[in-house]
């Protein structure tokens, strides 16, 4: 088929990616000149483990390129909606981009003839699609859904740092659908994929997606708690956490405790799940509480911090890992802004390196913050090194002689760790 991709972020150019790889022919289309001339050039405007080289390949055999044309759109069968929906500065909802995405469809569409459908993957709350994303597009083409083109859900369960494996090998593939022909169109596209395929309602995909990820920060946020009363106890929670992931019912992952979740899903879902909640007139108290749990964690690494060198004061503390999980530069509600946030307040000197995600957190963290060129040139000299992300190069153990470490992601073996440096782990 050929399918043309709205947004070349995250998502999106994974996505891209992964269409093409199955030999689809698709077009990355994005109001960004930098983005799409990069992409051309076979080079990725972002970091995820892998991406760059599908993007090379995938260029290199004219299955996929990038144009700031949205007239590419009616060259093409099926069109992916994959741009952001949410703005910190308005603390919520933001549907300028994704208006912006449909109306753009929707005016290529009112000069096309033939049936074409708009896959939403943007992540959007249960009814936007029908309230927002679909009146948008029939406007602008002046057709009807259902009639003129056709509409379907697709969410994403991609996870940052490992996306371009997700896109090739999902759990699942969900599909809410506005109409059956539409649906078909887009199954079509996955027939190959040996997973369920689950055929719905849009604003049921709606709500999986949600869900799904309201569950995830659930568990992050519960062996947190359950960490945090361990250490109390004289407990290792990875002990605790490893034994209950026996249990089928239960499973290991996402039952590591540390600094908490961050990125640009988790967070603002389930606040955005809370708001829809609140608006149908349903208190989500475990959701609350969930995000509750979350903010705390990171400060508690500042306070540890404090614990062990006294006043923070005109000392210098080393932030080791900057995004909000390794194998990604993404630093959106990244657990080491909070950790910034709060040393700096207690008069600390930062000084901070991740090896990939220094120039996102240069543009979000305050001037006053040094940023260093390897860990070792942060670690050098410091009063207390915090480690937030759990790079492979931050569990070298030789980093860390003579030192505080606060370590935030268990990046050191705990029974180890004492004999070469003054350890504290978070949760252990």
């Amino acid at each position: 088929m050929k399918i043309s991709v709205i947004g070349n972020g995250y998502v999106g150019l994974a996505t891209a990616v992964g269409l093409a790889g199955n030999g689809h022919q698709v077009v990355c289309i994005d109001n960004d000149p930098a983005k799409v001339d990069l992409i051309n050039r076979g080079r990725s405007p972002i970091y995820e483990k892998g991406l760059e080289d599908c993007v090379s390949s995938c260029v290199g055999n004219g299955t996929l390129k990038a144009s700031k044309d949205y007239k590419d759109v009616a060259d093409t069968d099926i069109t992916f909606i994959c741009v952001g929906t949410y703005s910190p500065s308005c603390n919520g909802t933001d549907f300028t981009q994704i208006k912006s995405a449909a109306r753009g469809v929707g005016g290529v569409l009112s000069k096309k003839k033939g049936y074409h459908v708009i896959a939403v993957k943007s992540t959007v709350a249960p009814g936007t699609t029908e309230k927002v994303i679909i009146p948008t597009l029939e406007k602008a083409s002046g057709k009807k859904a259902g009639k003129g083109f056709g509409v379907v859900v697709n969410p994403e369960f991609l996870e940052e740092g490992k996306s371009v494996d997700c896109v090739r090998n999902p759990y699942r593939i969900i599909i809410g659908e506005y109409d059956k022909r539409s649906g078909e169109a887009v199954e079509s596209l996955y027939r190959d994929f040996p997973v369920p395929i689950v055929r719905t309602t849009i604003a049921a995909a709606e709500m999986i997606k949600y869900a799904s990820n309201a569950f995830l920060a659930a568990k992050i946020s519960f062996i947190n708690e359950i960490g945090n009363i361990c250490k109390k106890l004289g407990i290792d929670v990875y002990d605790v956490a490893g034994a209950m992931g026996y249990d089928p019912r239960i499973g290991r992952r996402f039952l590591n405790a540390g600094a908490g979740f961050g990125g640009s899903c988790l967070p603002k879902d389930i606040e955005e799940l809370v708001d829809t909640a609140g608006r149908a007139g349903y208190e989500a108290g475990i959701l609350r509480a969930i995000l509750d749990m979350n903010r705390e964690q990171p400060q508690r690494l500042a306070e540890m911090a404090e614990s062990a060198v006294g006043d923070l004061q005109g000392k210098t503390v080393a932030v080791l890992g900057l995004s909000f999980k390794p194998g990604t530069d993404d630093v959106r509600d990244a657990p080491s802004l909070k950790v910034i946030a709060s040393l700096l307040e207690k008069g600390a000197s930062v000084r901070a390196y991740d090896p990939v995600a220094v120039d996102n957190a240069r543009m979000v963290l305050p001037k006053s913050v040094k940023f260093c060129a390897s860990a070792a040139q942060a670690v050098k000299g410091a009063d207390c090194v915090i480690v937030v992300t759990e790079w492979d190069e931050f569990k070298v153990e030789s980093l860390y002689n003579g030192k505080v470490v606060i370590d935030g992601r268990r990046v050191l073996d705990p029974r180890r760790a004492g004999k070469f440096c003054d350890y504290h782990g978070i949760c252990w």
